[in-house]
């Protein structure tokens, strides 16, 4: 990092001879530890440096950065915690580690790691500028919803996800859109996952476009690429599996130091923006999208409420929904 030490993911599975003095961890992940007591006011994501009682390796790291472990695993301590000079750094490397997709858990200055490859805080800019975004190509797609669909692709040049835009019916400048903001879920979407409810979100916000075109109205889903809610799909595999030892979802994503929310919808107005849609009737019981796009310049004329039965297997996810996310029920 740039004015700071050499950094090694914890979460590398290379450079096994590694060992090092000191750990960088997020404050979500200290609290679990029991060493945010050391901190006074720590920020829940905020980074935290600490030293053990002997020096680090991969395999002794391990544990302190994934809960999967911790249990199983004993960890040489105690641990101090100590201050931070390179702050702005330690903090751009748990962003980048979230953006990766990897625990944000970190050797300092380790030994024995080879070379290292230069990365300064300065480049988080380049993922947060969404002016970069733009429209790749775009193509007629039939759905089981309705037939009359074209699908829009976005690309980056400095980012691998490509999101994508579905429009139902026909675009029409005179009325407001039916909008559904939906995050990428693999489990839920394609596999049919019961722990979530985002396929039947999925499927309940075409039908209500598709009804849209019946009134000579229209609507858009926008299908954002940030899995887990921004935490990536392996974060959110090992958020099951603590979610399988009685963790709700909230819980679990602190447990393994990571936000309970991190999806970035300034992309999805850039989206809209591109589109040529200045106002949308927003299809969401999440409060948090309706503040992030009109803080970005979108015009929500209406809020569309968005709730389907619970199962048996999701209804705890519901209610943490509901009780620690802020999110309405109708």
């Amino acid at each position: 990092m740039e004015a700071g030490p050499v950094l090694l993911p914890v979460e590398t599975g290379i450079a096994n001879g590694a060992k090092s003095n000191e750990l960088l961890i997020s404050c979500a992940r200290a609290i679990t530890l029991k060493l945010a007591n050391q901190r006074e006011a720590a920020a829940p994501h905020s980074p935290v440096l600490i030293q053990g009682a002997e020096p680090f390796t991969l395999a002794s790291a391990g544990p302190i950065a994934d809960p999967a472990l911790d249990l199983h695993a004993p960890m040489k301590g105690p641990f101090l915690a100590r201050a931070i000079d390179w702050q702005t750094e330690a903090e751009a490397a748990l962003e980048l580690a979230r953006l990766a997709g990897i625990l944000p858990a970190f050797m300092v200055g380790p030994v024995d790691a080879g070379e290292a490859q230069p990365v300064a805080a300065s480049d988080l800019g380049e993922w947060a500028d969404t002016s970069r975004l733009t429209i790749a190509t775009r193509a007629k797609l039939p759905v089981t919803a309705s037939d009359d669909a074209q699908i829009i692709a976005f690309r980056s040049a400095d980012d691998t996800r490509e999101h994508v835009a579905l429009i139902i019916g026909e675009q029409n400048s005179d009325k407001t859109p039916l909008v559904r903001l939906h995050s990428e879920c693999l489990t839920g979407d394609i596999l049919g996952s019961l722990k979530c409810d985002c396929g039947p979100q999925l499927d309940a916000a075409l039908a209500a476009m598709a009804d849209e075109t019946s009134k000579d109205s229209w609507g858009v889903l926008l299908y954002m690429r940030q899995e887990g809610r921004g935490i990536g799909l392996v974060n959110k595999m090992r958020a099951y599996r603590l979610q399988d030892q009685g963790f709700d979802t909230v819980d679990a994503n602190q447990r393994l130091g990571l936000p309970d929310e991190a999806r970035d919808f300034g992309t999805a107005a850039r989206m809209l923006e591109l589109l040529g849609v200045g106002e949308v009737r927003l299809m969401t019981n999440n409060l948090r999208k309706v503040t992030a796009l009109e803080n970005a310049g979108v015009k929500i004329t209406e809020r569309v409420p968005h709730e389907l039965p619970a199962n048996p297997h999701n209804a705890r996810y519901l209610a943490t929904k509901r009780d620690r996310s802020g999110h309405l029920l109708k």
